[in-house]
């Protein structure tokens, strides 16, 4: 199977991120991806959690942002298949679930690898503050000596 891409990138800047967005709604993938770029990010959307791998390993994201109920696989079998694929280069997994949202069900997703887990409905902000959290912490890493 070959995972349709969309790749959106800001005008004439260099991004500061690779974000892989898989949302199973494609009015909220597009918005969220349209957000982030506005902050300097380059986005790729998805719409089945089984094309993220492929695209994981076509683009290699900073970022990867994910539905946890995604047809064709899980969000969480997709996280745990990024750790086991890329080890210590794997990126910021961020799960968002509108379905999966008991104490055991964010415990599942800290288990698998994700990062954050975010509940629907989840603020955009919210999303660019880790990012700007995690682009702070990575510039403090890349200036240590």
């Amino acid at each position: 199977m070959t995972a349709k891409l969309r790749v959106v990138g800001p005008a004439g800047k260099a991004a500061r991120f690779r974000v892989l967005i898989a949302h199973v709604e494609r009015d909220t993938a597009s918005l969220l991806a349209a957000i982030l770029r506005d902050e300097g990010h380059e986005t790729h959307i998805v719409l089945r959690g089984d094309e993220v791998l492929e695209i994981d390993r076509l683009v290699r994201p900073d970022v990867v942002i994910l539905d946890v109920s995604m047809p064709g696989m899980s969000g969480f079998a997709v996280a745990r298949e990024i750790r086991a694929r890329r080890g210590i280069t794997a990126p910021l997994l961020i799960a968002i679930s509108g379905k999966w949202t008991r104490k055991e069900d964010q415990q599942l997703g800290e288990g698998v690898g994700f990062d954050h887990y975010l509940l629907k409905p989840c603020e955009p902000g919210e999303i660019v503050r880790i990012l700007n959290a995690f682009h702070a912490g990575a510039s403090n890493k890349s200036a240590a000596p």
